[in-house]
């Protein structure tokens, strides 16, 4: 968002219609300064006789909503395994929010579930639990009031008990890791013998 860079895929498309590209570059950089550091859709629609254009800003992919949520680069390469980060059910309604303009989910609930799944394949734990677990208790009923009631702000306590949790899972998931390397390393050694 905000850091579009002229490239050949759009040098090719504006160039040979006399479409000024350094501006069309500035015009959507502008609008998507909100989006910063993150990847945004964005469709333009140009009139080739008047070189009159749109800009269409569509709301950025979940796993980009949720790794600017989170702080992080990227998610778990190995999910299920090693967890990438700990988010509160409220941030996945508020990002199932977010997306609910151009998606085709029937409903919020619907689209929390998605997010969920974004969740499942980045590696990304719900309230100190497996987005399998989530997708559980979801069925089950056990957050239908926060998504009928549109919350998407989790307390400050939450967030507290979420990062407490997760500083716990990181300390386990680096010894576990420095196990793996140790094991890895022992077995070299041995085939070296």
């Amino acid at each position: 968002g905000g850091d579009m860079k002229p490239g050949p895929a759009v040098a090719q498309k504006l160039g040979p219609m006399g479409i000024n590209m350094g501006k069309v570059i500035s015009d959507v950089n502008a609008e998507t300064s909100g989006f910063k550091g993150m990847k945004v859709p964005v469709e333009l629609d140009v009139d080739p006789a008047t070189k009159a254009y749109t800009i269409k800003v569509f709301s950025p992919p979940a796993a980009e909503l949720l790794k600017k949520e989170l702080g992080i680069e990227k998610g778990s390469g190995k999910s299920g395994q090693v967890w990438a980060g700990n988010v509160a059910f409220e941030t996945i309604v508020g990002i199932a929010k977010a997306k609910q303009s151009n998606s085709p989910a029937k409903d919020l609930k619907s689209l929390v579930k998605t997010i969920v799944g974004t969740c499942v394949s980045m590696g990304v734990l719900i309230d100190n639990k497996t987005p399998k677990e989530i997708e559980e208790d979801i069925e089950a009923g056990v957050y239908d009031e926060i998504i009928e009631k549109e919350l998407t702000e989790p307390s400050e306590e939450k967030k507290r008990e979420l990062e407490e949790y997760f500083s716990k899972v990181q300390a386990t998931q680096a010894k576990l890791v420095q196990q793996e390397s140790t094991q890895e390393e022992t077995k070299t050694e041995e085939k070296k013998e």
